[in-house]
C-alpha cells in the first residue's frame, strides 16, 4: 500500500483483557511506519487502563458492546461516531463479525482483517491468521500488507503505568502492612473461566510450601468475583497469604504487581499483564494448552500442564469439564509448581544472546 502523508489508524480489539494486551506490539511498528499519524485503538470500556500512557496511542475509543452501545442500533451509532473521525485505515486484530461490520459501516477507506474473521468480506485485505503461532506473531502479521516484516525488532508487551496508581499501590499496600522486603509472590488463582482455574485446594498447598521454604509475602490477586476461591484458598492455608480481592482496581494492577518478584497464575488477562511488566511468570495451564498460542510471551516463564489427550476442550476453556473429571486442573500437585517457581528463582530461564527466541517460555508437561 502507498503511503499517504496523513493517515488516522484505528486498531480494533474488543475482546477479553489478555487479547488487548497481545495487540501492544503493533503500536511501535505502526509508529515507525506511520510516524506523523494519528493512531488510535478501539477496545472494551474495561480494557482503557491498559492502553493509557502507550507514547505510540493517540486516542482511546470504547465500544461497551455488552453495554450501552450493545446490538445493532449500538453497531450503528458506534459506526457512526467512527466514520465522522475520518479514519483512513482500520487494523482488526480482533475476529468478530461485529468488529467488521463497525469498520465498513464507518466507511474506512483501507481496512485489514483475518481470513479466519466472521466478516472477512468486510476486509480490503485479508491475512491468514496462522494456528501454529503466538498471538503476538498472528497480530503482527497484519501489518505486512503496509510492508512491516513483523519478524524484525522488538515484539514486546507494553503496559505503562502512572504517577497516580503508583501512589495508590503505595497507600493501600502500607494500610494492609505489605513491605517491600524480602521475596514477593503474587498469585492469581482467578479466570473467567472456570475450567481454566487450577484447583483452590493446590494454591493452599502451595502457598504454605512458599512460605515455609522462603519466608516469603504472598500476595492474592483477584476481582470481586474471584472472592468465593479467595476465601477458600485462604481457608485451606491459614491466611497465609494477603488478599488483594476487590482492592486493586484494573487501572493500578500493573503497578500491584510490579512489587512481585514472582508472579503465579492461571492462564488469564493477568499473566500477561504481569508479561508486559517485565514479571517472571509461572502460568498453570489447565483446560487451554500452550498450542493455542496463549502461552506467556517471555523467556522468563514456566508454563505447567497436563498432559492429557481430552486437551484442549475448547478454545477459552469451558464452564465445566465435558468428561466430568476435571483430571487437567486435579492433577498438577503444588510440588510441580513449586518446582517450576524453584527453577525461575535460580534463574534458569532467563534469555541470553545464545537463545534464539527470547519470547519462549519453558513448557513442563507432567
Amino acid at each position: 500500500m502507498a503511503s499517504l502523508k496523513q493517515e488516522k489508524i484505528l486498531v480494533v480489539q474488543t475482546s477479553f483483557l489478555g487479547d488487548a494486551v497481545l495487540t501492544t506490539p503493533l503500536f511501535p511498528k505502526i509508529r515507525g511506519r506511520f510516524p506523523k499519524a494519528q493512531v488510535a485503538v478501539l477496545c472494551t470500556p474495561q480494557a482503557r487502563y491498559l492502553f493509557e500512557s502507550n507514547p505510540d496511542i493517540d486516542e482511546i475509543l470504547t465500544d461497551d458492546k455488552r453495554g450501552t452501545e450493545r446490538g445493532l442500533i449500538g453497531v450503528w451509532r458506534k459506526a457512526k461516531d467512527l466514520k465522522s473521525r475520518g479514519f483512513t485505515i482500520a487494523i482488526s486484530p480482533h475476529k468478530s463479525f461485529r468488529s467488521a461490520l463497525l469498520v465498513y459501516l464507518a466507511g474506512i477507506p483501507f481496512r485489514v482483517g483475518f481470513c479466519q474473521s466472521a466478516g472477512w468480506f468486510f476486509y480490503h485485505h485479508r491475512v491468514r491468521r496462522d494456528p501454529t503461532r503466538h498471538d503476538v506473531q498472528r497480530n503482527l502479521s497484519l501489518l505486512a500488507p503496509f510492508g512491516i516484516d513483523p519478524a524484525k525488532g522488538q515484539q514486546d508487551l507494553r503496559i505503562e503505568v502512572n504517577s497516580g496508581s503508583r501512589e495508590a499501590v503505595e497507600r493501600l499496600f502500607r494500610a494492609l502492612g505489605i513491605e517491600r522486603s524480602g521475596l514477593i509472590f503474587g498469585v492469581n488463582p482467578g479466570s473467567v473461566w472456570p475450567t481454566k482455574r487450577w484447583i483452590a485446594q493446590g494454591y493452599a498447598e502451595l502457598i504454605v510450601q512458599l512460605r515455609r521454604k522462603y519466608d516469603c509475602q504472598i500476595l492474592i490477586f483477584g476481582s470481586a468475583e474471584d472472592e468465593p476461591i479467595v476465601a477458600k484458598i485462604q481457608e485451606l492455608s491459614g491466611n497465609a497469604g494477603v488478599s488483594l480481592v476487590g482492592k486493586v482496581h484494573l487501572k493500578q494492577l500493573a503497578c500491584a504487581l510490579d512489587w512481585c518478584d514472582l508472579f503465579i497464575t492461571n492462564d488469564s488477562g493477568p499473566m500477561h499483564i504481569a508479561v508486559a511488566r517485565g514479571v517472571p511468570v509461572l502460568a498453570v495451564f489447565c483446560a487451554t494448552t500452550p498450542g493455542l498460542g496463549f502461552y506467556p510471551y517471555t523467556s522468563r516463564a514456566v508454563v505447567i500442564e497436563k498432559a492429557l489427550p481430552c486437551r484442549p476442550c475448547s478454545s477459552h476453556g469451558g464452564r465445566r469439564c465435558p468428561l466430568g473429571t476435571e483430571d487437567c486442573m486435579r492433577l498438577i500437585k503444588a510440588e510441580d509448581v513449586l518446582r517450576g517457581v524453584e527453577r525461575l528463582l535460580n534463574g534458569k530461564n532467563q534469555a541470553g544472546p545464545a537463545m534464539a527466541d527470547a519470547y519462549l517460555p519453558q513448557f513442563v508437561a507432567l
